[in-house]
């Protein structure tokens, strides 16, 4: 179960919170990482944490802009050395996501950058008020391709998806958010699926967020195992 690899998604601004769920997570039967996201990151002691950060983590800052803007962005995050994934956004098109890839070897080459598709959170309705006229199955895929070309290292999709892209794409890091232990509250998510059935889809790894840190996490950790063990 330890090839399992697990990104926690460690949702919070105040430091205490952050350790607390990095300590509490902590379990040789998994592969956990820690993922940090706006929260923390825009969060007033948030950057000088993860300067001093000793372990591998995920970045989540899904970057979304002209090429020269993604690429200062990147750039000012240089000094993070111990980041081993980088989230940019698919919307931001091919020639961001290529600048990206390209310059993240040159400032770190243990750097993996992952492109986010259409967020979890959305379903048919919310892409066509939106604007999109593609469904979110087709939307994802067309991404998925623009995110391969560009050469980024993987995708982030819901676990809806993942089995389509994997199909496509044997040999591609895929990552699922919209993760939930069976009988949570789905809460923001409108694309979800278990563990379990999202790691027979053969993704390469799952975020899970609520379902561990609201609670007992120590306790979540210990129904996320059993789960995956049955």
């Amino acid at each position: 179960m330890s090839n399992k690899t697990i990104f926690v998604a460690c949702d919070a601004s105040k430091i205490k919170k952050i350790k607390d769920i990095i300590v509490q997570t902590k379990n040789s039967k998994l592969k956990i990482i820690p993922k940090f996201g706006l929260q923390l990151f825009y969060s007033k002691n948030g950057r000088k944490f993860l300067e001093k950060f000793k372990g591998d983590f995920w970045l989540d800052l899904k970057i979304n802009d002209i090429p020269q803007t993604a690429l200062s962005a990147i750039d000012s995050l240089k000094d993070l050395k111990k980041c081993k994934y980088i989230t940019v956004h698919a919307n931001g098109g091919l020639d961001m996501l290529k600048a990206v890839k390209k310059y993240t070897k040159k400032i770190n080459k243990n750097l993996k950058v992952l492109g986010v598709t259409i967020l979890t959170s959305l379903n048919n309705k919310s892409l066509k008020e939106i604007g999109y006229t593609k469904n979110v199955q087709q939307l994802v895929l067309k991404q998925a391709e623009l995110i391969k070309k560009s050469g980024c290292d993987g995708i982030v999709c819901s676990p809806q998806e993942s089995k389509m892209i994997r199909k496509k794409f044997k040999n591609f890091l895929i990552i699922t958010p919209g993760i939930r232990l069976p009988g949570d509250n789905l809460n923001d998510q409108a694309r979800v699926m278990t563990p379990k059935d999202a790691f027979k889809n053969k993704v390469s790894g799952v975020v899970m967020g609520r379902s561990l840190t609201n609670g007992n996490i120590k306790l979540n950790v210990k129904k996320l195992i059993d789960h995956l063990s049955q």
